[in-house]
């Protein structure tokens, strides 16, 4: 079937993460987007490398910058794409791995990540939220 146009924005704030809820409040007000058209993806440590996680709604889960984006917004109903960077080396501080580049070993694994997330981001634009959480919850777990 034809796809339906649909007008999109990709925004990406200049502001450090952990500073990043004004800027998405500012684009939705400006844009007068509806929540559930808003998808807020992150990078998160608290996910293995590669996995990808998408929900409707929820906490933080003590990400800095998630967390400033529901403060933001005044609400957990925000829905989010989380993208796992795994976790940094015991000796290493989070922030430096955060900012630190990727391994030779692991730069196939995000590549992927990477394609997976665009190809989500798609499926939830054209098939909704459910569909992509059915199809990429589950496939990002190998």
């Amino acid at each position: 079937g034809k796809l339906r146009e649909q007008r999109v924005l990709l925004v990406k704030p200049t502001t450090y993460m952990n500073r990043s809820g004004r800027s998405v409040r500012e684009a939705v007000t400006f844009y007068k987007v509806a929540l559930e058209d808003l998808l807020v993806v992150v990078d998160d440590m608290a996910l293995g490398l590669g996995r990808l996680r998408l929900r409707p709604k929820g906490s933080a889960g003590g990400h800095n910058g998630l967390t400033d984006v529901l403060a933001a917004m005044g609400t957990e109903q925000v829905p989010r794409l989380r993208i796992g960077i795994g976790q940094p080396p015991e000796e290493m501080d989070p922030a430096d791995f955060v900012l630190s580049r990727f391994g030779k070993d692991e730069e196939e694994t995000i590549a992927h990540a990477v394609q997976l997330a665009a190809d989500a981001v798609e499926g939830w634009l054209y098939k909704g939220i459910e569909y992509v959480m059915e199809m990429y919850n589950r496939k990002a777990d190998g």
